[in-house]
Formats: C-alpha cells, sequence, structure tokens
C-alpha cells in the first residue's frame, strides 16, 4: 500500500528524483510478487509434493506388511540413552526375541524392539516387516504425508517472499549509497566555503 501511495504522491512533484521512482515502482513489484506470485509458488510445490508423497505411501503400503510376532524371551535393556525425548519413548519398549511368519509364508526369527512394557513369553505384538520377513518401519500415513505438503508449500512461499524482499532491500540500499556517493562529490566540489558564495566576503 506505501508502494501505491509513494508512487502516486511522486508522479508530478517538481522535487522527485529518478531514483524516487524507481523506489516507489520497485516497491509496488514485490508487493504485487509477494501478494501474487508467491502464494501461486506455493500451492505448486505444495501440489507436486503431495502427489510425491502420497505415491510414497500408496508404494509403501504395497511393500510393507503388519504381522503378528510372539514373544520367545525378553532381552536385557540397551544402554540408557541420556536424550530424554528418546529415552522416555524407549521406557515403553522392550527388547525381546520374537518369531514371526513373513507374508511370503517362511517362519522368522530375531531380536526386536516390542511395544510391550513387560513381555513374557508367548505376548504377541505387531511388527511392520517387508515381503520376505525382514523388518521395516511403520509406512508413511496420509494424513502425515499431507501435512508434509502443506509444511513444504508454505516453505516455499515464505522462502520466495522473502528472497523477493531481500533483494528490494538489497537493490535500495545499493540506490542510497549510490545516492550518499553523490551528495559527497557535489559536497567536495562545492568547497567548504559554499555559504558565502555571492556575499562579498
Amino acid at each position: 500500500m506505501r508502494a501505491v501511495i509513494g508512487l502516486w504522491r511522486w508522479r508530478h512533484n517538481p522535487l522527485r528524483r529518478t531514483t524516487d521512482l524507481v523506489e516507489a515502482w520497485l516497491a509496488l513489484a514485490a508487493l504485487l510478487f509477494i501478494l501474487v506470485v508467491a502464494p501461486l509458488i506455493g500451492a505448486v510445490v505444495g501440489a507436486v509434493a503431495q502427489d510425491a508423497l502420497q505415491q510414497s505411501v500408496r508404494d509403501q503400503r504395497q511393500a510393507r506388511h503388519e504381522v503378528t510376532a510372539t514373544v520367545v524371551k525378553k532381552l536385557s535393556r540397551a544402554a540408557p540413552d541420556p536424550d530424554p525425548e528418546t529415552s522416555s519413548t524407549r521406557d515403553a519398549h522392550s527388547r525381546v526375541l520374537a518369531e514371526w511368519t513373513a507374508p511370503d509364508g517362511t517362519a522368522q526369527h530375531g531380536t526386536v524392539v516390542a511395544d510391550l512394557k513387560t513381555p513374557h513369553h508367548g505376548d504377541h505384538f505387531a511388527l511392520w516387516t517387508d515381503g520376505h520377513g525382514r523388518i521395516v518401519g511403520r509406512p508413511l500415513d496420509s494424513v502425515t504425508a499431507a501435512t508434509h505438503a502443506v509444511l513444504a508449500g508454505f516453505g516455499a512461499a515464505a522462502l520466495a517472499a522473502g528472497s523477493v524482499e531481500g533483494g528490494r532491500r538489497m537493490i535500495v540500499w545499493r540506490m542510497v549509497r549510490r545516492r550518499y556517493a553523490r551528495w559527497d562529490q557535489a559536497w567536495d566540489k562545492a568547497g567548504p566555503d559554499w555559504g558565502r558564495t555571492g556575499t562579498g566576503s
């Protein structure tokens, strides 16, 4: 809004400098970019990220399978974690020796982390595996993927707007420096006693 007011104010002002008009037009262009183009960039990036992440969700759902594992025996706890966030999560899980049947029908066994506080022989828990029974992480869900896509869109829009505003400020800064340099040159030409010129002193 200030850019539009600035342009209107400087239209026919006799004190207007070329740099004043350039600065006002630059501010108006930056404002229009931030209000129109940056949101479009964010929307495009968000849509592309959404397509890619939702495809990843579909791929992971096809490749990963939830199976039921059975506790054979509880194993000793791992060394304590100094990070309070991960250690609180780890407290609700236990290392166990377990066995499970892979989606391809083969019997599997191994050391896994079960979401059981006090596991006992014969307890059942859910486990994610690939088609051959190898343990994999839980697949990405659609809501999380959509959240990441929205964040990517917002981030792209903010980055575009910030880049334009930063570029505008850099250009204005250089223009002001040139203006000051010209003033210094004019001051040097006028000399130290410019105020007494023509007074007969």
